[in-house]
């Protein structure tokens, strides 16, 4: 594995890290307004990866198939959707700001209801990097290494917050010591690398499908935005912020898979 492609694994998990890290350095839960800004900032740069990272390169490479270009993404998309949903009614999790717990009942600690919260979203980030890693593995001209990298980037950028808004409510509302905060603020983004090396690993039986696996990602990842970060942004006050974070956070991303890819 090159240099690139494991810089390619780490950086989104040294976003969250170092989002992880503001426990440390403030005393208190993100104040609202500013949440609402970094969530919808977040599925700006979600929304952004989702076409220009994955769905256009996938159709590209299905431009063999003409005016049926679309059906890989469409099919990968729809199956990327199916899957997250399947994972968000099964998998036990528990948003924050919420009592409810959703997926199967069980009985397991606020604390790690949370964690699998994150993670379960996170699955499709994770996917994402590694498939589009595979695509530069494998040699196709339309993913290339930077452009692999912004994305990357943009991941870890949206984590940042991510990292933050989990280890500061568990600091200010569970007592938590900071460095346990941290760490399981942290270990929320772990899913990421450890999801792309494994996509990596299987980067040859992935190229024959990576229309299908780049357009399953992008459905998964846009699942996660529309089912959780934008109402989340949206609910209550402040809800401009949470458009304007996303408007930033949709050109930013934009900006860098255009510039780097």
């Amino acid at each position: 594995m090159n240099a690139n492609v494991l810089a390619g694994l780490l950086i989104p998990l040294i976003g969250t890290t170092l989002g992880a890290a503001c426990v440390f350095f403030l005393k208190n839960e993100l104040k609202p307004g500013l949440q609402k800004s970094l969530l919808g900032f977040a599925s700006g740069v979600m929304v952004a990866a989702s076409v220009w990272s994955l769905l256009i390169p996938a159709m590209e490479l299905s431009e063999e198939m003409g005016k049926l270009a679309f059906l890989p993404a469409l099919v990968g998309l729809a199956f990327g959707f199916a899957f997250l949903l399947l994972m968000d009614m099964l998998i036990p999790h528990l948003h924050l700001d919420s009592d409810q717990a959703e997926g199967i009942s069980c009985g397991l600690p606020k604390t790690m209801m949370l964690m699998l919260a994150v993670t379960l979203h996170n699955i499709p980030e994770g996917m994402a990097v590694g498939v589009v890693f595979a695509g530069v593995l494998s040699g196709q001209t339309q993913i290339t290494t930077a452009g692999a990298l912004a994305l990357s980037i943009g991941i870890a950028i949206q984590n940042f917050p991510e990292g933050a808004v989990i280890s500061l409510p568990l600091r200010s509302s569970d007592n938590m010591s900071r460095p346990k905060a941290f760490v399981i603020g942290m270990l929320s983004g772990i899913v990421e690398p450890i999801g792309a090396a494994i996509t990596i690993l299987l980067s040859g039986f992935v190229t024959p499908l990576l229309p299908y696996l780049l357009s399953f990602a992008a459905g998964a990842m846009l699942y996660v935005v529309v089912e959780e970060l934008i109402p989340e942004a949206s609910a209550g006050e402040h809800s401009n912020l949470g458009t304007i974070g996303f408007a930033v956070g949709f050109a930013l991303m934009m900006v860098l898979d255009v510039a780097l890819g």
